[in-house]
């Protein structure tokens, strides 16, 4: 299914999609999807700023792993 926006660029941003539009080749849609593509990724990263695999114990006490008091110094 296709969906259509209209979106209002600022001169900056009108010349950036122009600039990107030359120099890759690319049509102004697939610039406007490439860089949702990007921007969805690098959000998505921040928000899952968790480490892997951290283990949970019954006593509801947090893995070390995750605990920034215990990591403050680490590797000082």
């Amino acid at each position: 299914m296709r969906f259509a926006i209209q979106a209002r660029l600022d001169d900056r941003s009108q010349k950036r999609l122009a600039v990107l539009v030359r120099e890759l080749g690319w049509t102004p849609s697939r610039v406007v999807r490439e860089g949702l593509r990007v921007l969805e990724a690098s959000y998505l990263r921040r928000k899952n700023r968790r480490i892997i695999g951290l283990g949970k114990f019954e006593s509801g006490v947090p893995d070390l792993g995750s605990n920034q008091k215990h990591l403050r110094n680490l590797g000082r």
